[in-house]
């Protein structure tokens, strides 16, 4: 085989990995697998169409990531959530979320304020008819597309596994009814609508520091309402 073929095989299995590791972690933060669910190598693999061999390696990675818990001789579970537990993980994104405005900071490309425009309107869209899943979504996207403002790689991929692990706790809260989802989605609206002001302005600083309030915040909310539901 020479080196082009090579490649071309190379970068085919890291398409077939990233298109698996992806919408696993998609379903698993979503809820379409729910905390504790056992889920089937022979299916999956099935599913994507291809052997259990790569879709183990998968698996790993999310086990790495805080997502599932792989338990000898009896299977591969998605992990539960637990405010409480995850309170440290909470304070550290907030930390991340202001280091993004001071590490290797990139100014915003085109693209990018197009699509937090795109997501502005969708957001406004809920607003209308909220949704927890589409709003879920959308949440996800934006903060995916705010990564792009640090150039520093460790920061980001570390700050993108961190929310991994904590976006369903803010799901589950709302499927839970312990914290109202046309409150979120109107809270959320304010936030963007800052986060682009202070783009346009190009105050990169400013964005980070928004992110920050908005997860300190978002945690407290939760926090407050867990707190008052277990006293009632």
């Amino acid at each position: 085989m020479n080196l082009i073929d090579k490649t071309s095989v190379d970068n085919s299995a890291r398409d077939r990995f990233d298109r698996m590791y992806y919408e696993i972690r998609d379903r698993i933060c979503l809820l379409d697998y729910s905390p504790g669910t056992r889920l089937s190598e022979t299916e999956l693999a099935e599913e994507f169409g291809v052997s259990r061999t790569p879709l183990r390696r998968v698996l790993v990675r999310l086990e790495s990531d805080g997502l599932l818990q792989s338990v000898h001789g009896v299977g591969t579970f998605v992990t539960d959530v637990d405010i409480t537990e995850l309170e440290q993980t909470y304070l550290l994104r907030m930390e991340l979320a202001e280091l993004s405005g001071k590490l290797s900071p990139a100014s915003p490309k085109q693209t990018m304020v197009e699509e937090l425009n795109a997501l502005s309107l969708r957001s406004k869209q809920l607003l209308k008819s909220p949704n927890a899943r589409e709003f879920s979504i959308l949440i996800m996207e934006f903060f995916l597309a705010l990564l792009q403002l640090t150039e520093n790689i460790p920061l980001r991929e570390v700050s993108e596994q961190l929310y991994m692990q904590t976006t369903r706790i803010w799901l589950k809260s709302l499927f839970a009814s312990v914290i109202d989802l046309g409150d979120e989605v109107a809270i959320f609206n304010r936030e963007l609508d800052d986060i682009l002001t202070a783009l346009k302005l190009g105050d990169l600083q400013a964005v980070s520091l928004i992110q920050k309030a908005h997860i300190s915040m978002s945690f407290t909310r939760m926090r407050v309402s867990y707190q008052n539901s277990e006293n009632t």
